[in-house]
């Protein structure tokens, strides 16, 4: 399942094969990463190797060898480029404090992001297995808690408390699951948005200001 991190280097200028390329300074670990992504999103974390990857990128499988050393520290520099590019298109955080921004864009990043999204469901499957993985995988997600806390504490008068953020969150990840699988569409996701967004209005409505 995994490839020895001291499998020896090949320099980036002898590729393997004629479907090999040379990456440009500077792009090569963020061409790993996405390749690590949609290796994982379309194959399962098990047939996650080098070889892999490199495949996947169209370079030397060497490369990748040398970006990261062993593989435990591709799963962990994927996981947190995954959520990274999640985080920054997910807009659970727009800031503009209006309910009807709040994850607006949740269908489109499904589509778009399909792997993304699946690799971040088999790492948290993969966590279960190896509990080792479970502490990095609780802090990425915290990241995603703390952005959908601060959007809501700008939609709800009095803020939201963290066990209601906690509920709003699983629904929006189980909607994100849902859509990817197929179980639901983008019309079901579109449609249990605009409830989510129709509560938050009636709950952010603040009550009349007394005059007297």
């Amino acid at each position: 399942m995994t490839e020895s991190a001291e499998t020896p280097h090949q320099p980036d200028d002898r590729p393997e094969d004629g479907a090999r390329r040379r990456l440009g300074y500077g792009e090569g670990r963020e061409a790993l990463l996405k390749a690590a992504v949609r290796v994982v999103g379309a194959r399962g974390l098990r047939h996650l190797t080098y070889r892999a990857v490199a495949e996947e990128a169209g370079v030397t499988h060497g490369l990748v060898v040398h970006h990261f050393g062993s593989r435990d520290a591709l799963i962990e520099e994927s996981l947190a480029y995954a959520v990274r590019l999640s985080l920054s298109s997910s807009l659970l955080e727009p800031g503009t404090g209006r309910p009807e921004d709040f994850v607006a864009g949740l269908p489109d990043m499904v589509e778009d992001d399909a792997d993304g999204q699946a690799y971040q469901y088999e790492l948290l499957l993969e966590a279960r297995r190896r509990p080792e993985l479970l502490p990095q995988v609780r802090a990425l997600y915290d990241e995603y808690f703390g952005a959908s806390q601060r959007e809501l504490d700008r939609i709800l008068p009095r803020g939201a408390s963290p066990a209601f953020n906690r509920l709003v969150f699983a629904a929006l990840d189980g909607l994100v699951l849902h859509q990817l699988t197929g179980i639901g569409d983008r019309a079901d996701s579109e449609a249990a948005l605009a409830e989510l967004h129709a509560l938050l209005r009636t709950l952010g409505e603040r009550p009349p200001e007394n005059r007297d």
